[in-house]
């Protein structure tokens, strides 16, 4: 039965990859749930899991023992098909490549989430040009990636991941590759969307900055949860 309050629930997770005759123990028997419209950061150094935590939220790979339970479904019972309908439809990502295709204008590719959903051509374009407003790029709908800076690439990237108004954005390290200032103007307008529309923001980061926005910080060590910490007053208020 889905668990109204929580709309992700990670009971007893352990997830292992076979390194040449042996395994590696990536994440050990994880226990977490987040409720919607939290903002909140798996946050440790390089080979903690976090990393390895988000794909599994996201549908992209499942646990090897325990469950996974996203938005009521348990991601080891899904087919690839399910699995990739769940992404499509409520799961938006931000990765620290933002991963523009070169060949088509910042609108077509924050399009191309909807065309996979068979939404119609004017829908689509009010969707579009939405979530490019959130990102204050819609007068840049018709410009190629090569011609906008690093930062509103990734703005783009949030657009992308926008459009369709998920229920869960997982963002992978989305500040590694920007400066101080776009690294605040991405984490502001991720906080304010999910101040608008209560969607529940998950990152991974070991970035001091991103930690600065976040209301709840689960540490994680070798594959475990060190520390699971609510924060009261962040550093930067939005």
């Amino acid at each position: 039965m889905e668990d109204k309050k929580n709309i992700i629930n990670i009971e007893h997770v352990t997830k292992r990859f076979k390194v040449g005759e042996g395994e590696f123990e990536a994440l050990t028997d994880i226990n977490l749930k987040f409720k919607t419209g939290e903002f909140a950061g798996l946050v440790g150094p390089s080979g903690s899991g976090k990393t390895t935590l988000l794909n599994i939220m996201g549908s992209l790979d499942s646990p090897t023992e325990g469950k996974a339970i996203v938005m009521g479904k348990n991601i080891s019972d899904l087919s690839h098909k399910q699995a990739a309908e769940l992404r499509n439809r409520h799961i938006g990502f931000v990765f620290q490549v933002y991963n523009l295709l070169p060949v088509y204008t910042v609108f077509e590719n924050v399009e191309f989430a909807l065309i996979l959903q068979n939404i119609g051509k004017a829908e689509r374009k009010k969707m579009v040009m939405d979530a490019l407003e959130w990102v204050g790029l819609e007068n840049m709908a018709d410009k190629k990636p090569a011609k906008i800076s690093g930062g509103e690439g990734q703005r783009v990237a949030i657009a992308r991941a926008m459009v369709k108004r998920p229920e869960i954005v997982l963002a992978d390290e989305p500040t590694a590759n920007l400066d101080a200032n776009n690294a605040h103007a991405i984490m502001q307008t991720m906080k304010q969307l999910n101040n608008e529309l209560n969607t529940t923001f998950l990152f991974s980061t070991h970035d001091e900055k991103v930690m600065g926005y976040l209301e709840r910080i689960v540490h994680l060590e070798d594959g475990k949860v060190a520390e699971d910490e609510y924060v009261t007053k962040t550093k930067y208020n939005i």
